[in-house]
This record gives structure tokens, sequence and C-alpha cells, in this order.
């Protein structure tokens, strides 16, 4: 279904809403980021949905799929359905239709308004239902429902009911959508939180509002909109099997596109989930077969480039055929000249295929001009003085996606299966596909200073020093009687450290006569510093579409480097790691993953993931508390700790047995 017509646009929409980002100079550690970034984003897309080879083998592994699709927008376990306490605040009517002014809560305090399109009068049979979905058109106290009024119109002027629903950020009870976009809101990405998913839940519940209304047919629902709309039709019938049919407009791009191209610049939070299991994008799209598609969208949309379109629809029309008896039977595309608008012919071609699949209705339609609605008279609450006092709107983000609450073991025979479980829930959630043993770093090169840049991963070198002055023979670094072993420290430096040198911070924490090397993981020391810009986070939000994180992958520079050191004293010594605030916790990690090293000191550590590092979904298994923790028994040294990281740190390591072996210093 490609119609290409000359139009005119009604809309220009905006993806984010958000100021033009200006060019910056580029930094020496842009390559190496883009090298990565690009190179794990081809990997990813290379062999999706390949091993599907039957219809047999796709229906196997679709459930499991649909589970952890709803994981990643932080939506698994189902939320709970509690009680809508829907309200209809007012209504109009218009030639040929009503309007009904309705909010209902998709959580308790979590407000949704929408407008409720019927045909009028109404006719005895239910009608067939369109949920449209709405993108970024700012309203204002109208919400931007009220932008789309003219898809309402339509569908209840030929025998449809359509709720239009306002997003979080652009509604009547406003929220935000752009927490990583540019509110500097990193803890999203630790607790899981998305506004997408929020998007998604409250079109889900918008279908449960919908089937208690006597005029709905339960069994005849569609879904559509555009831009954020479009992604949010992927998202709400990827979820709910309830949809019948979807149109999705201008919602969705691929990994190549997203984060190659840099195409999530031009996107709001309310785009993406958090990409935990490193799928191909395409496999969001893919969970709504077989139910019938049509992928729309305009042959010059800068943010939904076409040549991405073309690979998802490949993608997708591979599937299709497990199902379809013809091409465009089930799944179908839809393209039309201009950017990105909510232009007419598209709109047509989503009534059309709406009509054949929920009516079977092949007729060509027409979308004859209706007079505007005032957007005061489609408001739910038409005063300031009307709007809900108990709205959480503002701080959903705060609650929606439930976080851990892990308490210490008991004892010492609890504590090795609490670990466990522990270390399983972060290799499944955060830390996913990481290897039981990371290669040890390769030395690229050697400079006279003692500087040596080293590989750390296919698309990445950091530069590490080891301090000066002669090393001794390796002999000699054994202990000669009983004494505790030497140690090769490792000194994690951070952004606000000078590169290769040991800091100020660091003296008279670790043994005078220890060999120290001193590295700046990725991003870290001008060798690999890379431009930010806030706005659109480049590197940190592309990086979550590949189901990782900066510093998720500063955590393997530090295994890399450490494993260096122990290899090249042949595997005899083992390592210590030390670093400040946040840097620190990057080095707890890597020694919860290698045991080669065998001590940590953390000076003055934050108390939760709230305040960073970031990994993925990881306030969803544990906090730092728990994290360090774990390290038991090994010998772990906090430094001006706050009261709440040392009372549970204590706690846990006194549980388990290991007392004597955690020492907390005020200095």
């Amino acid at each position: 279904m490609r119609r290409f017509l000359v139009v005119a646009s009604m809309f220009l929409l905006s993806a984010t809403c958000v100021p033009i980002v200006r060019a910056q100079e580029p930094r020496d550690g842009d390559a190496v980021m883009e090298r990565w970034l690009a190179t794990e984003s081809s990997r990813l897309s290379g062999g999706e949905l390949s091993w599907v080879t039957s219809r047999e083998e796709w229906e196997a592994q679709r459930a499991e799929r649909k589970e952890q699709f709803l994981d990643m927008l932080g939506l698994w376990p189902i939320p709970e359905k509690t009680p809508l306490k829907a309200v209809v605040t007012g209504a109009l009517e218009r030639d040929g239709f009503r309007v009904e002014n309705v909010h209902f809560q998709s959580k308790p305090g979590l407000y949704v308004t929408g407008n409720l399109y019927l045909p009028h009068p109404l006719p005895k049979d239910k009608l067939p239902t369109v949920l449209y979905v709405c993108g970024h058109s700012g309203r204002g106290r109208d919400g931007n429902k009220t932008a789309f009024q003219h898809h309402g119109s339509w569908f209840a002027t030929h025998g449809y009911a359509c709720l239009i629903i306002d997003t979080l950020q652009l509604g009547e009870v406003s929220g935000i959508h752009h927490g990583t976009y540019q509110h500097q809101r990193w803890w999203w990405q630790s607790a899981g939180y998305t506004s997408a998913g929020v998007e998604c839940w409250n079109g889900v519940r918008a279908i449960d509002y919908l089937v208690t209304r006597p005029e709905v047919d339960a069994a005849r629902i569609a879904v559509t909109g555009i831009s954020g709309g479009g992604a949010a039709t992927f998202w709400i019938t990827a979820a709910d099997e309830r949809v019948k049919v979807c149109v999705p407009v201008s919602g969705m791009s691929d990994l190549q596109s997203y984060v190659t191209d840099k195409v999530v610049n031009g996107h709001c939070d309310c785009m993406f989930l958090y990409n935990a299991y490193r799928w191909e994008w395409s496999t969001i799209a893919a969970l709504v077969a077989p139910r019938p598609m049509l992928f729309e969208n305009s042959g010059h949309d800068t943010i939904f480039p076409m040549p991405a379109n073309e690979r998802i629809r490949t993608r997708l029309e591979r599937l299709y055929n497990f199902y379809q008896k013809k091409p465009g039977d089930l799944f179908d595309i839809g393209v039309t000249p201009g950017g990105h608008e909510d232009n007419l012919e598209l709109r047509l071609m989503a009534y059309r295929f709406i009509n054949r699949h929920l009516r079977n209705d092949n007729a060509e339609v027409q979308e004859p001009q209706l007079p505007k609605i005032p957007g005061k008279e489609l408001r739910v609450f038409p005063e300031e003085s009307d709007l809900p006092a108990d709205s959480l709107n503002s701080k959903i983000d705060e609650t929606f996606v439930p976080v851990a609450k892990v308490t210490a073991p008991a004892n010492a025979s609890e504590f090795e299966q609490w670990s466990n479980t522990l270390r399983a829930g972060l290799l499944k959630n955060v830390f996913r596909d990481w290897p039981d043993e990371i290669p040890a770093a390769e030395v690229r090169e050697s400079r006279p200073d003692g500087r040596t840049i080293l590989q750390t991963d296919d698309a990445t070198a950091v530069l590490a020093r080891v301090t000066p002055g002669a090393a001794p023979a390796k002999n000699e670094l054994k202990p000669k009687d009983n004494s505790a072993p030497k140690r090769l420290w490792v000194v994690i430096l951070d952004a606000d450290d000078a590169e290769g040198e040991f800091p100020a911070w660091a003296k008279g924490k670790i043994p005078a006569d220890a060999i120290v090397t001193c590295v700046s993981p990725r991003g870290f020391g001008a060798f690999s510093a890379y431009t930010r810009k806030n706005p659109p986070n480049y590197v940190e939000r592309s990086h979550a579409l590949l189901g990782r994180t900066v510093d998720t992958l500063r955590v393997w520079d530090i295994q890399a480097v450490a494993r260096w050191l122990h290899e090249s004293e042949g595997g005899e010594l083992l390592v210590g790691v030390v670093g400040r605030g946040q840097a620190g916790i990057l080095g707890a990690y890597a020694a919860l993953f290698d045991n080669c090293i065998a001590e940590v000191l953390l000076i003055d550590p934050p108390a939760s993931h709230r305040e960073g590092p970031i990994f993925l979904n990881v306030l969803r298994t544990l906090d730092i508390p728990d994290a360090l923790g774990m390290l038991a028994p090994r010998r772990l040294t906090l430094i001006g700790p706050s009261r709440p990281l040392r009372d549970k740190t204590t706690q846990i390591y006194k549980n388990a047995g290991h007392a004597d072996r955690l020492v907390i210093r005020d200095e």
C-alpha cells in the first residue's frame, strides 16, 4: 500500500520539543566511543530474527520475548490493575458526533486525560473502537490530545468509538518525558524507569476503560498514532493482545539509524526502552505478528529515515510471510512524500486499513473538513482549580518501577545463597552477557614515561601509568614470612583527576612501597574524553539502546586492566583497587566479577546508585551496600562512608562471619 501524493501538512510534529543542538568541537575520545557504538550496533543488528526459520519456532519463543519486552519497559512483573476511578467531567455535541471529556487513573494518582469521540446518534450495535495515542504537540493546558481531534471526529462520524489520550509530558496533568535527554536524571536508567513504560501502561489501562463502555466492541480494537504516538502504538500493541489492528505512523527506526547514524538525538525518552536483552529494535514490532499492521512513514522524515524503514520492513515481511497467504494481507507499508508530518494521505491510509480489518470494508475513504473544536472545550479539567491535588504525574518516575528491597543474610550459612542469588540477578538484569572472565587488556603502546596504552576491547583503548621508579623483581614481591602478600594496586582515576598522575586523595591510603598503576577508564582523562552535550546526551543514551551504560563498560576496563597486571606477574600476585566516589564503586563491581581483585579500598563512596554509578536496572536488583556486602570475605576498606552505607555493609560482613575483613575510617 504505497501511495505517493503531494499534500499540504497540517502539523509539524517534533519528537523532542527541545532546542536545536549546536555542534561542539570534537574531543579525542569521540572516535573511540563512536567506533564502539557502531561496532556493537552492527553486531546486535546482524542476525536478529534470522534464527526464526518457521512459524512454529517463532511461536515457541514468543511468550518469553513478550516477557522480556515488558521487563525492558519496567512492566514486569505486570503491575496491579488498580481501580480506574474513571470520571466523565463534561460532554459536547457536534454534527454527527459527541465528545466526552474523561479522566482515569492508570495507577493511583497517575491521571490520564482524554476525549472519547462517539457517533451521534449512537447505532444499536457495539462499535469498532480506536485508541489514538498522541505525538508531541504542545497545546498547554488543553493537552496535546486537542491537536489530533480530527482523527477522533473522523472515526466517530464513520461509525467508530475513538479515545484520544494525552501523553504524560504534554497532557493536562503534566509529567516529564525528557529525564535523560536533558534533565540529567540518569538514575532513571539505574531504576529501569523510562517514560515509554508509562505511555505503554496508560494505553493498556485506556483499553481497560474502553471495554467497560457499553458502546465498545471489545473484540474490535485498533491502536494508531504518529511520532511519539507511533512508538506508543508499538508498545501498547505488543503488550496487549486485545489490540487486533495497529497502524504505527513514523514511530520506529532501528539500531543502525538510532545509534550509528545518531538519529537518537532527535528523539524523546518516551521513544525508547532500555535494551537490556540486547535485541535488534525490530523485534519489538515482531511481537505484533500475526495481527494486522500497517507501517507508515513519510519519505523525507529526518527522524525516521527511509533506509531504516526499509530494513524494518524486510525483517517484518519475512516474519509475516509465515502467516499471510499473500503479501499485504496482514502486513503492509504506506509511504507519502514530505517530512515528519501528520499529513492527509497518511491518515487516509490508516482509515482504509482499519476499516478493512475491523469492518471488512475495502471502500475508498475521504476526510471532509469539520469545524475545529476550541481546545478549552476539550479540557477534562477546565480550570486550574479543577486539577487533582493528589496527582503523582510530576513525580511518577520515583515510584512507577519498584526498586529492590534487599535484606541482609541472617547468618554465615545463608550468606553464600544470598550472594549467589544477587549475583545471578546482576548477570541477568544488569551485566547481561558478561563473560565469566574478561580477557586481559593488551598493550598497544608503551611510552618511556611509564604511560601505557591498553586495549580493553576491540574498539576501546585506555591510558594507564605505572608509578615512577624501578619496579622490584618478581621474587622481591613475594612475602618473606607469613605477612600479608603484596598487592598490585590499581588506582581508578575519574574525570577530575590529572591523567596518569597519582592523585592526592590516594596518598597515604595504600602502602608507600606498593606498585601502583593509575588508570583512566573510558571517557575519563584527555586520552578518551568524549563530547558531552546536554541535550541530547548522545553517548549515554545510545549505550542504553545497546543494553549497556558507559559506567558498565568502565567496569569492563577496570577488570581488563586488573587481569593484565595479575597475569603480567604470572598470576602469582593479586590486585587491589582503590577509587574515590563513583569511580571507587566501579572498582568494587570489577572485584565482584574477577577474583584476581582481592582487596577494595573506597574513599567517600556514594550510598546509592541514585547518585551513581549508573547501571541499567541495578536498583531493581540491589543497591550499593548490598553489592559491597557481596565482596565478603575479601578485604574492604571504606573511608568516609555515609551512615546508611556504613551500617548495612557492616551488618552484612558481620552476619557473613567476616567482620574482621571490613575496615571503616572517617578520615
